[in-house]
């Protein structure tokens, strides 16, 4: 009898382990990204995730061109198929700045602004199989998980996941860097060809994770269909790390691409110029102010001010600015200040693949 309920027992921890083994080896990446999820300040947290990322199969499936289509990827993903359900998204407005320059040895430097009534921003650090390493930031309470979500528990922070699709920001290994801005109205851009389809935080993540640069940006851009989030126009601000800072957007739904050192919440072709401009906002002014006296040539602390001075301070129903991001596209890293926090900087850096 013995002999017996030991040979059972083994049998049954063989099927234990068996069982572990395969959802590791389906969950595992998952798993360990969520336990990595630590608070850095109010309202910041910060994400490390390698592996699989799911985005290759996004793109497979033929993408996505509503936040509904996404969220229910999303769902599937991060339940590896046993889960199908919907996550709904929150719309509202929100403001943001961004400001590009070189350093008198020749680096070269972007600094962003995101403001927002609200946020819960998430940095995710990325290494996935197969595309660059980025460092991007998402607001968490653009998924309605709650008011009182926060990826704090295991299962908050799994659910903090969802990240890894979207970006309101970022930088890659290649000194690429990419900023979604609203463009001040309502015109959403909806190209419908036959090809894979994207909504405007998708497609800055996909982006970064296959481009080394602005040109390879753009072209990845002509590639896909291109739909707005949220319910209001939207471009974006980029540059790398050869020095050159361009804004996409979007004019009866073509592209269009104007070079800029800054970017504030109104268009800046000449299709659309100053197009969302509301009285009184002379953000992107002072940026392009400091940036003339400079003359293009500004020092970490330099662009840091210039990026702080368009920060928007707190007010009634508006938070003001979330976060700052100030990123060396040369060498590239980020340093993070949240809620204009100037005096407690999060630094993180990226590794070059040859």
């Amino acid at each position: 009898m013995k002999k017996t309920l030991k040979i059972a027992l083994c049998g049954t921890l063989c099927l234990v382990l068996v069982a572990a083994l395969m959802v590791w080896l389906k969950f595992g990446s998952l798993i360990k990204g969520a336990m990595s999820v630590e608070k850095l300040d109010d309202g910041l947290y910060y994400m490390e995730y390698t592996g699989d990322d799911g985005f290759d199969g996004l793109v497979e499936q033929g993408g996505a061109k509503t936040s509904g289509e996404l969220t229910s990827y999303i769902i599937n993903f991060l339940s590896q198929g046993y889960y199908k359900s919907e996550i709904k998204t929150k719309k509202t407005d929100y403001g943001c700045s961004t400001l590009a320059a070189r350093t008198s040895d020749g680096n070269v430097l972007m600094g962003r602004n995101f403001d927002y009534p609200s946020a819960l921003g998430m940095i995710i650090h990325t290494i996935p199989e197969h595309g660059y390493e980025t460092i991007t930031t998402f607001n968490m309470e653009f998924y309605e998980f709650g008011d009182d979500y926060k990826p704090e528990g295991f299962r908050n922070q799994y659910m903090a996941l969802a990240g890894l699709f979207c970006a309101l920001d970022g930088i890659n290994e290649k000194g690429l860097a990419i900023a979604d801005l609203v463009t001040g109205d309502s015109v959403q851009a909806h190209q419908n060809t036959d090809k894979p389809d994207m909504t405007t935080t998708v497609a800055l993540r996909y982006m970064l994770n296959k481009a080394a640069n602005v040109d390879e940006a753009l072209k990845l851009l002509e590639g896909i269909d291109m739909h707005s989030d949220i319910g209001f126009g939207h471009h974006y601000a980029m540059a790398d790390a050869s020095g050159r800072s361009v804004v996409v957007e979007y004019v009866n739904n073509k592209m269009v691409v104007t070079e800029t050192p800054a970017v504030a919440n109104h268009y800046l072709c000449k299709e659309n110029l100053n197009v969302g401009l509301k009285e009184g906002d002379d953000r992107y002014d002072r940026l392009c102010k400091r940036f003339e006296q400079a003359g293009g040539v500004m020092s970490v602390n330099q662009l840091t001010e210039a990026i702080e001075s368009a920060s928007q301070p707190e007010r009634e129903g508006f938070l003001g600015t979330a976060w700052t991001m100030v990123m060396n596209l040369t060498n590239p890293s980020v340093t993070y200040y949240s809620r204009r926090h100037f005096d407690k900087p999060f630094t993180f850096s990226l590794k070059r693949k040859k």
